[in-house]
């Protein structure tokens, strides 16, 4: 089984910390739906086949999207794929676009998750980051949402925030809880060079969070959201039981996945497909019918670095059999090795011949993905 990912470049004004792909340029979105719902046809084939179990509309900013665009484009993807009956179809959104005369035409659509970037509740934190709502508005978009019907609600949050403090933390976690949603990822903020966010750093108009403070919020982070009944399934999410997100645990577990729209990756177990940063040459180019893309593809290396990476950041670990079956006794011996001193430390540990993080190791694990790579000589 396999998913689809349909990259939503339009937003109403960018974060001045998200380095992803968009415009502002909604005046270009009527060809951009065109292209997609004919690169959509164009690339039946990608997926070999398999049946969609997840669709998820990410960006960007999909909720800039109307009831005609997105008619326009499940009517392609249900005509050319065999989409599943229970398949997991999410809606990224963010919380001032979720009006109730939006959330009602949601329900006439596909979806059945919604995932809100709420980043914080915090509102000087989130006039800082430059978010287009208050803390109220996400509160009531989250409560309009789930009375309009949505059983499957995923909210994001970010901390390392300029200006956070443990206390302000406490509250965003306190208030996520409160909503009860089945699903909370939340992230560290990054700042990427050529965002607003890394220039106001530079002119020291912000500070960045310093190690050990960072490390401190997400344990608080671990430990609240597990003592109020979330599986913290993957370095980053959270989920109720049965909730995680389906999608983005096929990525993590080798799934095949097309990806439609500017920048959107794709991955169909031998090769990563990536198009074009651009929505003047994407569009262009499925008009013409020479798409703009680049691809690589995975020799056994790769594909060894690919499976650490994805296997050991979520509570499934790494399966020691696949690790044997799939990449031989060279690869298999060469990554025991490397773990060897991660599980003298506790960091690592093989519970039902699977390798996983420990509860210290989840803080460091980055290093010890970066330790158990291949490196060539």
């Amino acid at each position: 089984m396999a998913g689809i990912y349909l990259h939503i470049p339009f937003c109403k004004r960018r974060c001045i910390y998200c380095d992803f792909f968009s415009t502002t340029r909604s005046e270009q979105k009527a060809a951009y739906i065109s292209a997609l719902c004919k690169e959509l046809e164009d690339r039946h084939s990608y997926p070999g086949g398999e049946a969609i179990e997840t669709i998820y509309f990410g960006g960007g900013t999909p909720s800039q999207l109307s009831q005609e665009d997105f008619a326009k484009v499940f009517s392609y993807i249900y005509k050319v794929y065999d989409v599943l009956p229970d398949a997991e179809i999410t809606l990224e959104a963010n919380p001032d676009d979720l009006t109730p005369e939006y959330i009602t035409m949601l329900r006439t659509l596909p979806f059945n998750r919604l995932s809100m970037g709420i980043q914080t509740f915090n509102e000087s934190i989130l006039k800082v980051l430059q978010r287009r709502h208050t803390a109220r508005q996400a509160i009531r978009a989250y409560k309009d949402c789930r009375n309009a019907g949505f059983q499957n609600i995923s909210i994001d949050l970010m901390y390392g925030l300029p200006g956070e403090t443990a206390a302000s933390w406490e509250e965003d976690l306190k208030q996520a809880i409160a909503l009860h949603p089945e699903h909370i990822s939340a992230y560290h903020l990054i700042y990427e060079e050529g965002t607003a966010l890394w220039t106001l750093r530079e002119q020291h108009k912000v500070e960045e969070a310093d190690e050990d403070f960072s490390v401190s919020l997400f344990s608080t982070l671990i430990d609240r959201l597990t003592a109020a009944g979330y599986n913290h399934y993957e370095i980053s999410n959270f989920c109720l039981p049965g909730f995680h997100s389906r999608h983005n645990s096929g990525y993590w577990t080798g799934k095949k996945y097309l990806g439609c729209g500017p920048s959107a990756h794709s991955y169909n177990g031998i090769s990563r497909q990536w198009n074009i940063a651009s929505l003047e040459e994407y569009i262009r180019g499925i008009r013409q019918g020479t798409p703009v893309f680049e691809v690589e593809e995975l020799d056994l290396y790769t594909r060894y670095n690919d499976f650490v990476i994805t296997t050991i950041r979520t509570q499934w670990g790494m399966p020691l059999s696949r690790l044997r079956n799939e990449f031989g006794e060279k690869l298999s011996a060469y990554c025991l090795r490397m773990a060897h001193p991660h599980l003298e430390q506790g960091t690592l540990e093989i519970v039902n011949d699977t390798l996983k993080l420990t509860r210290q190791g989840i803080f460091i694990s980055d290093g010890i993905m970066s330790d158990m790579l291949w490196v060539e000589d």
